[in-house]
């Protein structure tokens, strides 16, 4: 299992195209990826999943991947948290 902490760095949260984004990119990967925050933990696979975690400015996530492309996966989602997901 390979996992990452990452922050929600763009100023409106994680919403509709963001999430859109983050499952299209860990839909490309066979890994089994979660989100984990302090109170549950979802599919990065599902936008409904994501849009619930209700992610704001500043939040921390967590990335956790288990599977042959485990830390593919990881970096690439991390990536996209980084780079504001394209927003800024």
């Amino acid at each position: 299992m390979t996992e990452k902490d990452v922050v929600v760095k763009n100023r409106a949260g994680i919403h509709a195209r963001p999430a859109a984004l983050i499952v299209q990119t860990a839909s490309q990967y066979a890994a089994h990826i979660e989100f984990k925050n302090d109170h549950e933990t979802i599919n990065a696979k599902s936008i409904m999943g994501i849009i619930t975690l209700g992610a704001s400015y500043n939040s921390t996530i967590t990335i956790a991947a288990d599977g042959e492309d485990e830390a593919e996966a990881v970096e690439r989602l991390g990536q996209l948290f980084e780079n504001r997901f394209e927003e800024d």
